[in-house]
């Protein structure tokens, strides 16, 4: 398909990560090139098994590669209460997922970015500490990827801290790498991630669909997010903006991210331009039509293989 946009998911699997991979691994507008996988909701062995669930469960012919155990620098702290102790309880995978590829993560990235005749989109999901260690050791690889487009951060308020957002919360120091790396991206944080949230209306007719609905249902029914007005589903607001952009308002600010102290892990937008001479190095997504992307994820698993 000419029109295929080739990716990368970096991801640690995780309820909301599940439904950005049940998107990407069955819509026909995606060339999956790689999975990979980083310690993040869960530990890295878990966030792995759970990315081979989904290839399995889709049958995709896709290699998962597992990634970093642990921050470059901060003392890991993950997100079992809100994902549960696996990352993705409520529906039975079975046993016979299969096993990652021998390559950790960051080999396999860049010889999948190097091996590619087009640049690549990498979409990190969870922390972006394989997105950093990449870039610092194989700094050549940049003009390979055409952008990155990364769930995490917040320029309105936290969900791990008052102010700080779990991706970035988790690595801050992975993140100033990724922002600062002269690569196109675009945040896709907080600011949208609760504005769009999944009605309880569109939850109760996803197992109507197929079994993909069902699997999906079972998965945000023991995900600790979100209330009475709907579940955040934080990155397949990703997976919307590459497909939908119109329904995205984004804008161009110099991210900062606190590094140490109580704010660690805070995205500090240059708003007013008053510290980097008008400079920018993150877009930032701000607005979301959340109807279109309730509308989007039903469309989505009504499409997909999985019946």
């Amino acid at each position: 398909m000419e029109d295929q946009i080739k990716v990368i998911i970096d991801c640690d699997p995780g309820i909301d990560d599940a439904a950005a991979l049940a998107i990407v691994l069955t819509n026909p507008k995606f060339d999956v090139r790689l999975i990979t996988t980083v310690a993040g909701n869960v530990t890295v062995d878990k966030t792995t098994i759970n990315a081979l669930k989904l290839v399995h469960f889709f049958d995709a012919d896709v290699p998962v590669a597992a990634g970093a155990v642990a921050p470059l620098i901060k003392p890991f702290e993950d997100a079992a209460r809100i994902h549960g102790e696996s990352g993705m309880p409520g529906y039975d995978f079975g046993e016979l997922y299969g096993t990652p590829i021998a390559k950790d993560a960051v080999t396999a990235m860049y010889e999948v970015l190097m091996a590619s005749a087009e640049p690549i989109t990498l979409i990190p999901t969870g922390a972006y500490t394989n997105i950093a260690l990449l870039l610092r050791l194989h700094p050549e690889v940049a003009p390979k990827i055409k952008r990155i487009v990364a769930m995490g951060g917040s320029i309105s308020g936290g969900n791990m801290t008052s102010t700080a957002e779990f991706n970035v919360f988790t690595d801050p120091h992975a993140a100033e790498i990724m922002y600062n790396a002269g690569i196109p991206v675009t945040m896709i944080g907080l600011d949208i991630t609760l504005k769009a949230l999944l009605t309880p209306d569109t939850i109760a007719k996803l197992p109507e669909l197929n079994e993909a609905g069902k699997m999906l249902r079972a998965l945000i029914t023991h995900y600790n997010d979100g209330g009475a007005e709907g579940v955040p589903m934080h990155d397949v607001n990703t997976i919307f903006y590459l497909l939908h952009p119109e329904a995205i308002e984004t804008h161009a600010y110099w991210i900062d991210v606190v590094l140490e102290g109580p704010a660690i892990g805070t995205t500090v937008a240059d708003i007013r331009g008053a510290y980097h001479d008008g400079k920018t190095n993150v877009d930032v997504a701000v607005g979301i039509d959340a109807a279109a992307f309730n509308e989007f994820m039903l469309t989505e698993v009504s499409g997909m293989d999985k019946i």
